[in-house]
């Protein structure tokens, strides 16, 4: 059985060590290789496969999904069985998921695990490390780690990539540049990063370390896997691309103070006819309203005409990008892992900085915010709603009006 992957994978065939450690930025193939290569393992030779990360609330949440498209990919649908829970092998091979903050028990018993794979690490605690490591304990298991990086302080940074290594271990780093089959549409958003913000495009797509200096405008922010409430009162918001920019749909919904952030759109150079097919890869966005940039209404006519969509212009008005942001600053904000160009946006919005000075101005730099743009127009109506409750005028008592 033969197939085709980056050259850097070698390293994954390699059952000597006891840890494999993959750090990258966004188009690599990590995550592609490594399950390929499991897959490509586990026929070869009867393997017990647990498939791990923090947080797994349910099988969606895994790379199930990912596996499957795999084995589809690799020919090897009549070798395994796919079930709701879990892919066997006609050999016995058996592939697990689990997460390991919410599922830790339930992986401290298990038995016989030949190799653990933890996709994005990055978000792993070291409590869920220091109970990982010890339970992967059978003769010659592997632990293999794939993530992209955020801080050195991480705990999987910290394990790999300072000065000195576990024992038998080894560590890849690979980005766009060692993926034969890097794809035109990643392509052409890591050329706009490239172009538009030096400190982005290092972060995103050749694995630098996130900086939040003081010039960041967003601190309140964390990624973290949620389900939206069935009640939830979804809150969409669009941006629209010019030329090589691009078009942005995202979907939000407010508990408390809690903002969440559960689904985006976005396309670099998203012609105006194939925008509706676009904003349909958002679930329930024709069923509620959308909130857009106002500045090009025949976009919103052909939209509305051509896609069924219930979308209307933002207001704006002065300071309205302003009081929008401090609208966003002032609420808790938990984005879903799944939308990387708004967690990309949040990690690299940013004030504008004296060149001479080094001092950070209060004036918003015009880069990094087509997603941050969409986000204010889908809380347009809440913000709204505040200021002018916080700007109405108190009433006169009754008995003192005259």
């Amino acid at each position: 059985m033969t197939t085709k992957l980056p050259a850097w994978s070698d390293v994954l065939f390699d059952r000597s060590l006891r840890y494999i450690a993959i750090v990258g930025g966004r188009g690599s193939g990590k995550s592609r290789s490594v399950a390929s290569a499991l897959l490509l393992l586990a026929a070869q030779g009867r393997l017990r496969i647990l498939c791990a990360r923090e947080i797994q609330k349910s099988i969606k949440d895994s790379v199930k999904r990912l596996l499957d498209d795999e084995i589809e990919r690799l020919g090897l649908r009549d070798f395994y069985t796919s079930t709701d829970t879990e892919i066997r092998g006609n050999n016995g091979s058996l592939f697990l998921f689990a997460g390991l903050k919410t599922n830790i028990e339930s992986i401290k018993s298990m038995e016989g695990v030949d190799i653990c794979w933890v996709e994005e690490a990055q978000t792993v605690s070291q409590n869920s490390l220091n109970t990982l490591v010890p339970t992967i304990r059978a003769p010659c298991s592997q632990i293999w780690f794939t993530w992209n990086p955020k801080a050195a302080t991480d705990p999987v940074d910290a394990m790999f990539m300072g000065d000195e290594t576990p024992p038998a271990s080894v560590v890849k780093r690979v980005n766009w540049q060692d993926n034969p089959w890097f794809p035109d549409v990643l392509r052409q958003e890591m050329e706009y990063d490239r172009r538009r913000d030096a400190g982005k495009y290092a972060h995103v797509w050749e694995g630098a370390y996130l900086t939040r200096s003081e010039a960041c405008v967003f601190s309140n922010w964390r990624v973290e896997e949620f389900e939206a409430p069935a009640d939830a009162e979804h809150r969409f918001g669009a941006d629209w691309g010019f030329s090589i920019d691009p078009t942005v749909l995202v979907r939000c919904h407010i508990v408390g103070r809690t903002l969440f952030i559960d689904y985006e759109a976005y396309q670099i150079g998203c012609e105006t006819v194939d925008i509706p097919v676009l904003f349909a890869t958002v679930p329930a966005s024709n069923l509620w309203p959308i909130i857009a940039d106002g500045s090009r209404p025949e976009t919103i006519s052909h939209v509305k005409k051509h896609g069924g969509f219930k979308i209307m212009a933002a207001i704006k008005g002065a300071r309205s990008v302003e009081e929008g942001v401090e609208w966003l600053q002032s609420y808790d904000i938990v984005v879903h892992p799944r939308c990387v160009h708004t967690i990309d946006e949040l990690a690299t919005y940013s004030y504008k900085v004296d060149k001479l000075t080094d001092a950070v101005l209060p004036v918003l730099a015009d880069k990094d915010n087509h997603v941050m743009d969409a986000l204010r127009y889908a809380c347009e109506s809440a913000r709204r709603t505040k200021t002018v409750a916080r700007k109405a005028p108190k009433m006169i008592p009754s008995e003192s009006r005259w």
